[in-house]
Formats: C-alpha cells, sequence, structure tokens
C-alpha cells in the first residue's frame, strides 16, 4: 500500500515510517519538518487546503494514497497555552478525516491516547483493568483526544467502505529513552499513566495491525507494553494508587493496569520490547 503519515518527524511518527517502509509498504511523510526528498512532502497541517492538495497528489512523491496514518499533534499540554493545544489538534485532526473522506482514503488510523480514559486519573478509574469502555477527558489534550474520537465515530458512518481506527497510545518511549526505568520503584512512578508505558518501535507494530486488520467502520484500542513499566506488582498499584477499585479476578503479576486485552485478542498485538529484559 502507498500510506501517508502524519507526524512523520516525532517520536513515534519516525518508528512507524521505518516500520510501514520494512513491512515493504510505499510511505509519504507529512509534517512541518523533515528532511526534503522521495518520502516526505513539509505540509502545514492545520491548512485544510495544503492537506487536501498533498492527499490528492504530489508532483514527485505520490499520485495517490490508500491510506492515512494521523500522528501529527501537540503531544501534551503545557508546551502553548490550553486552548491552542485544542484548537490546534482539533483543526489538524479535522482537516486529516476530512481530506481524507474527500479525496477517497477509505483506511484511516487515527492516534488517540490515555488521555481520553482518565489521565492523570485523580479520580479513580470505574475498574481495572481500565479497558476501551471508559471514556474521560480531564484537561484540554484530552477533550480534544474525546472530540477526535467523536468525529472518527461519526464520519466513518459516510461511506460504506470507510474504517478509521483509533489507538489509544500511553506514554512512548523511545529505545534510548530506557533510563528513565530506573524510577521504576519509585511508589508513584507512572501513576499517572496507570504505571503503562510502550516502546515507540511495538506502537508502530500496533499501527501496522491496525491497517493490515482494517473493516469497514470505526474502532479503538488501548497500546500499552502488556506489562507496567513499574518494579511493585499491579495488584499492589492497584490497592495504593486506588483503594477499594474493583480489580480483575485474572489480572496477571505485571499486567498493566491499562489493558491491551482487546489489542493482543483481536489485533494479536505483542509487544517484542520489555524494560525488565
Amino acid at each position: 500500500m502507498r500510506i501517508g503519515v502524519t507526524g512523520s518527524g516525532g517520536k513515534l511518527g519516525r518508528a512507524t515510517v521505518e516500520r510501514l517502509r520494512s513491512d515493504g509498504h510505499d510511505v509519504v511523510g507529512f509534517d512541518l519538518a523533515g528532511t526534503a526528498g522521495p518520502g516526505f512532502t513539509r505540509v502545514d497541517l492545520t491548512d485544510f487546503g495544503q492537506v487536501l492538495d498533498a492527499f490528492g497528489s504530489v508532483t514527485a512523491r505520490h499520485d495517490g494514497l490508500d491510506a492515512l496514518v494521523h500522528l501529527a499533534a501537540i503531544p501534551v499540554n503545557g508546551l502553548v497555552p490550553d486552548a491552542a493545544t485544542f484548537q490546534n489538534n482539533m483543526t489538524v485532526s479535522f482537516n486529516a478525516l476530512f481530506a481524507a473522506h474527500r479525496v477517497g482514503i477509505r483506511r484511516i488510523v487515527l492516534a488517540s491516547s490515555i488521555t481520553a480514559m482518565g489521565f492523570p486519573f485523580h479520580e479513580a478509574p470505574p475498574s481495572l483493568p481500565v479497558d476501551e469502555t471508559y471514556t474521560s477527558a480531564n484537561n484540554t489534550y484530552g477533550l480534544g483526544k474525546v472530540a477526535e474520537e467523536a468525529i472518527a465515530a461519526q464520519l466513518v458512518g459516510w461511506h460504506p467502505d470507510a474504517s478509521i481506527t483509533a489507538l489509544r497510545f500511553t506514554n512512548v518511549v523511545a529505545e534510548d529513552e530506557y533510563a528513565t526505568f530506573e524510577r521504576a520503584g519509585e511508589p508513584d512512578y507512572r501513576r499517572d499513566l496507570l504505571g503503562s508505558w510502550v516502546d515507540a518501535r511495538d506502537g508502530a507494530l500496533a499501527v501496522a495491525l491496525a491497517l493490515e486488520a482494517a473493516r469497514p467502520g470505526y474502532e479503538v484500542y488501548n497500546v500499552a507494553a502488556p506489562d507496567s513499566g513499574c518494579a511493585a506488582p499491579s495488584r499492589e498499584l492497584a490497592a495504593r494508587w486506588f483503594p477499594g477499585t474493583p480489580v480483575a479476578d485474572d489480572l496477571g503479576e505485571f499486567e498493566s493496569l491499562m489493558s491491551t486485552r482487546r489489542i493482543r485478542e483481536r489485533l494479536g498485538f505483542r509487544a517484542a520490547y520489555d524494560w525488565r529484559s
């Protein structure tokens, strides 16, 4: 397939482009910054005209896309004022999704986030591990992700062949960022992430699997390493962080409190990287 990837210069974007190319796909990256040349076009994704034009065709780059991976966003709150985070990310995501619809791209994978399911979990979730049925936004970044998921769930119904998969990524860790796990034994390490994490290369695997398994309709999956990024057993973490919250009887010893059961069962996701090894 020829696949467009927005946010191709980001941490997850770079890993995704590398993974998709290694799988034999023709990949075109779209971002504000990147290396000029085949496989990349600089696009201001807040400009709908540029996005529509870029997705339709770009001379010397592509003459049409089979699929889109939308990863571009201001990645966290605090980099710019809160309203600017929401306005930028909503504009970029609407432009990407609607332009794809307009030019006939029917297979889309969209980056959502743990921030759409309660982050930073000042209030306890209804049960643990937290699965895809729970939606709650507590900051403007998360509010944007909830809104993006809602748009995707509606827009997918505008064409019978359309497929949109939202992947709720937790904190993405690059291969050179594992030093952070030196803190894994601290009592509140990664508490606001339910102890979860995912290697960027495994995040890219989730994208590849979602593209391969795409079927008409809307799907949402959590994406995290199956085991937590904490040294303590998961039941101990649950009792410390969320006393009284129901915990699944079959929770594994170090199983992530951000559930990955759905993506493992439906897409066959198996993470290759573990900070413990």
